[in-house]
């Protein structure tokens, strides 16, 4: 057990001791040595100012009169939790292109700090939790604090969005409702005022966006969720079927382990291949989906998803022949 964890530990004790603790009982408890359990004692007593009361005859507890009113200071964590959320910090500051770098710079250095303080010396090597980005795309920073303030301080956006199927330039103003973080990319969930309707936009073809003074209209979680999340990936809406895949046995390894929506059926089939069924609305991601497993994949249902996949297939191959 590292010091920090057996501060919490000691403290969690002498909090909870009605009558005082022997030095013996504490070292089995922390799992130290005798001289340990003392200089633990005096670090939470003289530098923590706890109501630290006793001595190691009789043993210790918080001085009673001052136990309801003694906590420790600051964040204190266990190693383990340290080093996840050293992990998560790490997945945000590389994985972010640079747009919150800034923001979390004080909280990387504070981690840093935390962690260096309870290695007893020993280095961190937090080079060693890498983070790869894959296909994430360019984002404005600006554009991207001003959809992000707008969302949660429930203001009205106003923007430019260039559309990536159409290449099309619009103006749009809207109630953000949500910023979600799906497959690398940044998305906005918001009521288009235009548009009267719930949409999504990829905040990376967003620019010029400008924080209204107009408070933005709420819409229930429900709704949300049953129009943007409760169909297949980010082109979510409402479902409009569901489909049924079928992965060869090798593939099954893989499958079997993968999240593709929360609504998903799975199950083995006798000769060692895995049916995968699950609601969509637009097949159009489904299908890249599917088809990143080459011939490990086939679609079984509904038929129009079928074909759609066999046309895609056909014009790919008409590339190389």
């Amino acid at each position: 057990m590292e010091r920090i964890e057996r501060i919490h530990a000691l403290h969690r004790i002498l909090t909870a001791a009605r009558y005082p603790v022997t030095v013996q009982r504490l070292q089995e408890e922390l799992e130290c040595s005798r001289a340990t359990v003392y200089r633990d004692l005096a670090y939470l007593r003289d530098y923590l100012m706890a109501p630290v009361v006793g001595n190691g005859e009789a043993g210790f507890r918080y001085d009673p009169d001052e136990a309801d009113r003694f906590e420790l200071p600051g964040l204190w964590l266990s190693s383990q939790e340290l080093h996840s959320l050293l992990a998560a910090q790490q997945l945000m500051m590389r994985s972010g292109g640079g747009v919150l770098s800034t923001a979390l710079a004080p909280l990387q250095h504070r981690i840093e700090k935390l962690l260096d303080e309870h290695a007893g010396g020993r280095r961190v090597p937090v080079e060693r939790v890498r983070v790869i980005p894959h296909r994430s795309r360019k984002l404005d920073e600006t554009a991207f604090r001003n959809v992000a303030t707008a969302v949660l301080d429930r203001k009205q956006l106003a923007f430019e969005y260039r559309a990536r199927s159409t290449d099309e330039r619009t103006r749009r103003t809207v109630s953000p409702q949500r910023l979600t973080h799906y497959r690398e990319n940044w998305y906005l969930d918001a009521w288009d005022h235009d548009r009267d309707g719930l949409r999504s936009f990829s905040v990376d073809r967003i620019t010029g966006a400008r924080l209204a003074d107009q408070t933005a209209r709420d819409v229930p979680d429900e709704e949300l969720d049953r129009q943007l999340a409760s169909s297949y990936g980010i082109f979510s809406g409402t479902p409009k079927g569901w489909a049924t895949v079928v992965f060869s046995a090798k593939a099954a390894r893989w499958v079997a382990d993968e999240h593709w929506h929360s609504q998903q059926q799975g199950r083995v089939l006798p000769d060692g291949r895995y049916e995968l069924k699950l609601p969509y609305s637009s097949g159009r991601e489904l299908l890249m989906d599917v088809l990143h497993y080459g011939s490990d994949a086939e679609i079984i249902e509904p038929p129009s998803l079928r074909e759609q996949a066999r046309s895609l297939l056909s014009l790919a191959l008409g590339q190389y022949e």
